[in-house]
Protein backbone atom coordinates (compact mmCIF):
# COMPACT_ATOMS: atom_id res chain seq x y z
CA UNK A 1 0.00 0.00 0.00
CA UNK A 2 1.39 3.41 -1.15
CA UNK A 3 -0.22 6.82 0.32
CA UNK A 4 0.88 10.32 -1.23
CA UNK A 5 1.29 13.26 1.09
CA UNK A 6 1.68 15.87 -1.11
CA UNK A 7 3.28 19.47 0.04
CA UNK A 8 0.75 21.92 0.03
CA UNK A 9 -1.27 19.58 1.91
CA UNK A 10 1.45 19.68 4.96
CA UNK A 11 0.73 22.19 8.24
CA UNK A 12 2.76 25.60 7.72
CA UNK A 13 3.58 28.13 10.57
CA UNK A 14 4.58 31.36 9.98
CA UNK A 15 6.42 33.16 13.01
CA UNK A 16 8.10 35.31 10.86
CA UNK A 17 12.09 34.71 11.75
CA UNK A 18 10.74 31.01 11.45
CA UNK A 19 8.43 29.40 8.34
CA UNK A 20 7.78 26.08 9.38
CA UNK A 21 6.09 23.03 7.22
CA UNK A 22 4.72 20.00 9.54
CA UNK A 23 4.24 16.73 7.74
CA UNK A 24 2.58 15.50 10.76
CA UNK A 25 0.85 17.51 13.88
CA UNK A 26 2.86 19.51 15.63
CA UNK A 27 2.37 22.50 17.91
CA UNK A 28 -0.62 24.11 17.08
CA UNK A 29 -1.34 22.35 13.27
CA UNK A 30 -3.11 19.09 14.55
CA UNK A 31 -3.96 16.91 11.78
CA UNK A 32 -5.72 13.38 13.73
CA UNK A 33 -4.80 11.91 9.77
CA UNK A 34 -1.61 12.48 10.24
CA UNK A 35 0.23 12.22 13.90
CA UNK A 36 2.94 10.36 12.30
CA UNK A 37 4.15 7.03 10.27
CA UNK A 38 5.47 3.94 12.62
CA UNK A 39 7.64 5.54 14.98
CA UNK A 40 8.52 8.49 13.09
CA UNK A 41 6.66 11.45 14.66
CA UNK A 42 8.07 14.60 12.70
CA UNK A 43 9.60 15.90 10.04
CA UNK A 44 9.46 19.83 10.12
CA UNK A 45 11.17 21.88 7.16
CA UNK A 46 12.23 24.98 8.54
CA UNK A 47 13.60 27.90 7.12
CA UNK A 48 15.18 29.96 9.91
CA UNK A 49 15.98 34.09 8.92
CA UNK A 50 19.64 35.23 9.57
CA UNK A 51 20.47 36.46 12.97
CA UNK A 52 17.92 34.64 14.53
CA UNK A 53 16.78 30.75 16.01
CA UNK A 54 15.06 28.92 18.51
CA UNK A 55 16.50 30.12 22.30
CA UNK A 56 17.32 27.32 24.84
CA UNK A 57 14.31 24.69 24.96
CA UNK A 58 13.96 21.45 26.72
CA UNK A 59 12.88 17.71 25.67
CA UNK A 60 12.88 14.47 27.00
CA UNK A 61 12.36 10.66 25.50
CA UNK A 62 12.95 11.59 21.34
CA UNK A 63 15.26 10.94 19.32
CA UNK A 64 15.99 14.29 17.01
CA UNK A 65 17.76 14.30 13.93
CA UNK A 66 19.14 17.60 12.27
CA UNK A 67 19.29 17.51 8.43
CA UNK A 68 20.50 20.45 7.04
CA UNK A 69 19.90 21.51 3.13
CA UNK A 70 21.36 24.97 3.17
CA UNK A 71 23.12 28.03 5.78
CA UNK A 72 24.34 26.71 9.09
CA UNK A 73 22.54 25.72 12.18
CA UNK A 74 24.48 26.69 15.16
CA UNK A 75 24.16 24.19 18.35
CA UNK A 76 24.21 24.27 21.85
CA UNK A 77 22.82 22.22 24.42
CA UNK A 78 23.31 21.44 27.94
CA UNK A 79 25.47 18.37 27.57
CA UNK A 80 28.35 21.25 26.68
CA UNK A 81 28.35 20.20 22.77
CA UNK A 82 29.21 23.36 20.43
CA UNK A 83 28.97 23.13 16.93
CA UNK A 84 27.91 24.65 13.31
CA UNK A 85 25.87 21.80 11.66
CA UNK A 86 26.23 22.37 7.69
CA UNK A 87 24.64 21.20 4.31
CA UNK A 88 25.93 17.64 4.06
CA UNK A 89 26.10 17.17 8.14
CA UNK A 90 23.76 14.79 9.64
CA UNK A 91 23.28 15.81 13.89
CA UNK A 92 21.38 13.16 16.33
CA UNK A 93 20.62 13.92 19.86
CA UNK A 94 19.07 11.72 22.35
CA UNK A 95 16.85 14.12 24.58
CA UNK A 96 16.24 11.04 26.84
CA UNK A 97 15.93 11.88 30.30
CA UNK A 98 16.27 15.60 29.66
CA UNK A 99 17.92 18.12 27.64
CA UNK A 100 18.15 21.69 26.88
CA UNK A 101 19.67 23.07 24.04
CA UNK A 102 19.33 25.83 21.17
CA UNK A 103 19.31 26.28 17.35
CA UNK A 104 20.46 29.74 15.67
CA UNK A 105 21.46 30.91 11.88
CA UNK A 106 24.03 33.37 12.95
CA UNK A 107 24.45 33.88 9.19
CA UNK A 108 24.01 37.77 7.64
CA UNK A 109 22.18 37.60 4.74
CA UNK A 110 21.44 34.10 4.19
CA UNK A 111 18.36 31.78 5.89
CA UNK A 112 19.24 28.36 7.22
CA UNK A 113 17.00 25.57 5.41
CA UNK A 114 16.65 22.54 7.59
CA UNK A 115 15.05 19.52 8.14
CA UNK A 116 13.86 18.74 11.64
CA UNK A 117 13.19 14.98 12.18
CA UNK A 118 11.73 13.65 15.48
CA UNK A 119 11.59 9.31 16.22
CA UNK A 120 10.49 7.56 19.06
CA UNK A 121 13.09 5.97 20.96
CA UNK A 122 13.50 2.52 21.83
CA UNK A 123 12.85 3.08 25.74
CA UNK A 124 12.66 5.77 27.38
CA UNK A 125 14.66 7.57 30.44
CA UNK A 126 17.95 6.80 27.86
CA UNK A 127 21.30 8.48 29.05
CA UNK A 128 20.94 12.43 26.63
CA UNK A 129 23.60 12.21 23.97
CA UNK A 130 25.23 14.15 20.88
CA UNK A 131 26.31 13.37 17.39
CA UNK A 132 27.47 14.90 13.96
CA UNK A 133 28.77 13.39 11.07
CA UNK A 134 29.52 14.71 7.66
CA UNK A 135 28.73 12.86 4.66
CA UNK A 136 30.39 13.60 0.99
CA UNK A 137 27.92 14.62 -2.16
CA UNK A 138 30.02 11.51 -3.80
CA UNK A 139 28.46 9.18 -0.88
CA UNK A 140 25.06 9.94 -1.61
CA UNK A 141 25.15 9.97 -5.53
CA UNK A 142 22.80 8.09 -7.23
CA UNK A 143 22.36 6.00 -4.19
CA UNK A 144 21.06 5.57 -0.64
CA UNK A 145 23.46 6.20 1.82
CA UNK A 146 22.88 5.12 5.41
CA UNK A 147 23.48 7.96 7.02
CA UNK A 148 21.36 7.08 11.26
CA UNK A 149 21.23 3.28 12.28
CA UNK A 150 21.02 1.59 15.26
CA UNK A 151 24.51 0.87 16.62
CA UNK A 152 25.82 3.81 13.77
CA UNK A 153 26.67 0.41 11.12
CA UNK A 154 28.30 1.41 8.36
CA UNK A 155 29.71 5.16 9.64
CA UNK A 156 26.08 5.87 10.29
CA UNK A 157 25.36 7.97 13.61
CA UNK A 158 23.64 5.92 16.18
CA UNK A 159 19.93 5.73 16.93
CA UNK A 160 18.46 4.91 19.35
CA UNK A 161 15.51 4.33 17.84
CA UNK A 162 13.94 0.97 15.90
CA UNK A 163 14.30 2.76 12.86
CA UNK A 164 17.32 4.15 9.94
CA UNK A 165 17.78 6.90 7.34
CA UNK A 166 19.41 6.59 4.19
CA UNK A 167 20.02 10.02 2.03
CA UNK A 168 20.20 10.16 -1.69
CA UNK A 169 20.70 12.55 -4.33
CA UNK A 170 19.42 11.54 -7.96
CA UNK A 171 19.52 13.42 -11.25
CA UNK A 172 19.16 11.92 -14.89
CA UNK A 173 19.70 8.46 -15.64
CA UNK A 174 20.65 7.97 -11.38
CA UNK A 175 18.26 5.22 -9.75
CA UNK A 176 18.21 3.39 -6.74
CA UNK A 177 16.41 0.59 -5.43
CA UNK A 178 16.11 -0.67 -1.90
CA UNK A 179 14.65 -3.75 -0.46
CA UNK A 180 11.68 -3.34 2.32
CA UNK A 181 11.68 -6.03 5.09
CA UNK A 182 8.46 -7.35 5.59
CA UNK A 183 6.40 -6.07 8.55
CA UNK A 184 8.29 -2.53 8.19
CA UNK A 185 7.50 0.30 6.79
CA UNK A 186 9.33 3.40 4.99
CA UNK A 187 8.75 6.71 4.65
CA UNK A 188 9.92 8.82 1.36
CA UNK A 189 10.20 12.27 2.18
CA UNK A 190 12.26 14.42 -0.85
CA UNK A 191 13.81 17.62 0.14
CA UNK A 192 14.54 19.30 -3.00
CA UNK A 193 13.91 18.36 -7.15
CA UNK A 194 11.83 16.11 -8.07
CA UNK A 195 11.89 12.10 -8.39
CA UNK A 196 9.12 8.98 -8.71
CA UNK A 197 8.92 6.42 -6.60
CA UNK A 198 7.31 3.39 -7.50
CA UNK A 199 6.12 5.22 -10.08
CA UNK A 200 4.65 8.28 -8.69
CA UNK A 201 5.62 11.40 -9.50
CA UNK A 202 7.02 13.56 -6.36
CA UNK A 203 8.03 16.99 -6.18
CA UNK A 204 9.87 18.88 -3.26
CA UNK A 205 8.41 18.67 -0.09
CA UNK A 206 6.17 15.70 -1.24
CA UNK A 207 6.54 12.38 0.48
CA UNK A 208 4.87 8.68 -0.03
CA UNK A 209 4.22 5.76 2.79
CA UNK A 210 5.00 2.39 2.06
CA UNK A 211 3.63 -0.46 3.90
CA UNK A 212 3.11 -4.27 2.83
CA UNK A 213 5.14 -3.14 -0.04
CA UNK A 214 8.40 -5.37 -1.49
CA UNK A 215 11.02 -2.79 -2.58
CA UNK A 216 11.20 0.67 -2.72
CA UNK A 217 12.28 1.93 -6.40
CA UNK A 218 13.99 5.50 -7.27
CA UNK A 219 13.95 6.70 -10.85
CA UNK A 220 13.57 9.69 -12.99
CA UNK A 221 15.26 11.74 -11.06
CA UNK A 222 15.75 16.24 -11.57
CA UNK A 223 18.17 17.79 -8.96
CA UNK A 224 16.54 15.72 -6.34
CA UNK A 225 17.56 15.45 -2.60
CA UNK A 226 16.07 12.25 -0.86
CA UNK A 227 15.47 11.01 2.62
CA UNK A 228 14.40 7.65 3.27
CA UNK A 229 13.05 6.23 6.92
CA UNK A 230 12.86 2.24 7.74
CA UNK A 231 10.48 2.24 10.61
CA UNK A 232 8.48 0.28 13.27
CA UNK A 233 5.21 -0.39 12.55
Amino acid sequence: MMTIRRSADRGFADHGWLKSFHTFSFADYHDPAHMGFGNLRVINEDRIDPGTGFGTHGHRDMEIVSYVLDGALAHQDSMGNGAAILPGEVQRMTAGTGVRHSEFNHAQGNATHFLQIWLLPAAAGLQPGYEQKAYTTAEKRGRLRLVAAPGGVDGAVTLHADASIRAGLFDGDEAATLALPAGRKAWVHVARGSITANGQQLQAGDALGLEAEPQLVLAQGNAAEVLVFDLAT
